[in-house]
């Protein structure tokens, strides 16, 4: 494994486990609940020691299935993110959510926690209160957020009284929305790690003929090469998701390629 540095110094894996869709989507999923727990425990003895959830995800359901398959594991080994749903952002409202998350995964602090949305009908300042609060207890090791514009990370900096270690964001080869509107930029100049979610581009990035022409050239798979371009860029981790332990191990890959200029220089052109 390969990792970053959060700002003070800490490591963390450049390549963790995403888990939308185990456990179900905006309702619970019940279906896959002996599998999901074996390809999270298997992805850990891998070395995806970082795992991202959210109280969204199945309504909950996920994180019960994290708490269930981190159990046996030294907790110290593993950093566990969850996020606070943007209809829970009130001052009460996210000390609640977070101890409901707290209770489903099984532990008594989180590592990383973030504003999933921002939602413009609560003030930022009265969610800032209670991440500042939360935070200064130990309740979570970091905080920070996700699907934020660069106006309103720098807003989320100056209320803040730890600094932010994440934005959360969709970025990909073919989705580069948040290095044109100066959110890279801004995180890869002020300390904060940019997460990148949907590294892949839920799969379209697999039939993408320049993609898949250089993933021959090196005899990887098109998701290796996806992986590689963000991984490569500094300040930026991510967390696929798979249910396949054999993705999951490819994926690992990623991190090893060398791919020339002239080719690194032909991803960076696609859109």
């Amino acid at each position: 494994m390969q990792y970053d540095c959060l700002y003070t110094g800490e490591r963390i894996p450049r390549l963790g486990l995403g888990t939308w869709k185990m456990g179900g989507g905006m309702n619970p999923d019940r279906s896959q609940d002996e599998r999901v727990i074996s390809v999270i425990r298997a992805a850990i003895e891998l070395g995806y020691t970082h795992i991202d959830t959210a109280e969204m995800y199945g309504a909950g359901h996920t994180e019960k299935l994290v708490g269930q398959a981190i159990r046996g594991f030294d907790r110290e080994r593993l950093f566990i993110t969850t996020k606070v749903w943007d209809s829970n952002l009130r001052y009460h409202q996210v000390f609640q959510a977070l101890q409901g998350s707290l209770e489903r995964l099984g532990i008594d602090r989180v590592d990383l926690y973030l504003v999933h949305w921002p939602n413009p009908a609560i003030p930022l300042e009265e969610t800032f209160d209670a991440l500042n609060e939360i935070a200064e207890r130990g309740l979570a090791r970091y905080i920070g957020v996700s699907n934020f514009d660069l106006d309103l990370l720098k807003k989320s900096r100056a209320l803040s009284r730890a600094p932010i270690a994440t934005d959360q964001v969709p970025y990909n080869l073919h989705n580069r929305k948040y290095s044109r509107n100066g959110v890279l930029r801004y995180c890869q100049e002020n300390g904060i790690l940019l997460t990148a979610y949907s590294p892949i581009e839920r799969g379209t990035l697999l039939d993408d003929p320049e993609v898949r022409q250089i993933a021959e050239k090196y005899g990887a798979t098109p998701a290796q090469i996806a992986l590689h371009w963000v991984m490569r860029q500094p300040s930026v981790i991510t967390i696929p998701m798979s249910l396949n332990v054999e993705h999951l191990e490819s994926n690992l890959r990623a991190l090893e390629l060398e791919l020339d200029p002239e080719d690194l220089a032909r991803l960076d052109q696609l859109t």
